[in-house]
Parts: structure tokens; sequence; C-alpha cells
């Protein structure tokens, strides 16, 4: 009997340690992941960055996407007005 208990504690304890080899395995491939994804969401920040960038130099060469770029700007130019005069305002 004792045997018995002995020979489940070390079945445990084999289970365990997969187990625990799995789970850091599995944390190392998930800091891997959150890593590319980072790296793809940089990725697609700067590609965004590049496409308005060509938006408006489009716009201002006389492309065709001219008026809703420039609607884009005006927009943009209505809330760095507003801005400026929360902070005067402050």
């Amino acid at each position: 009997m004792l045997e018995d208990v002995r020979k489940h504690i070390e079945k445990l304890i084999a289970l365990y340690e997969a187990e625990k080899a799995e789970n850091l395995r599995l944390r190392a491939e998930l800091q891997e992941r959150e890593e590319t994804g980072a790296a793809l969401r940089k990725q697609i920040a700067q590609l965004e960055s590049e496409i308005e960038t060509r938006k408006l130099t489009e716009a201002f060469s006389g492309g065709s996407e001219a008026p809703e770029v420039r609607a884009k700007v005006d927009k943009l130019i209505k809330e760095i007005d507003k801005c400026i005069s929360y902070l005067e305002e402050a």
C-alpha cells in the first residue's frame, strides 16, 4: 500500500513537471506573439501615416482625392484652433 502511494506521488510529480514545462513553453510563445503583434501594430501605424502623407501630397498636387483630403485638413485645422482657444482660456 505504501508502495502504491509512492508510485502515485511520483506519477503526480511527473505530471506536474510536464505541465510546468508546458506552461513555460506557452508563456514564451505568448510573449513572442505579443512582441510580434506590437511590431505589426507599429508597422500598421507607420503605413497609415505614409498613406496619409501620400494623400496629402496628392491633394496638394491636384490629385483625384483632393476634396476628401482638403476637407480632412480643414477639419484638423478647426480642431487645432479649438485647442488653441481652450489653452487661451485656461
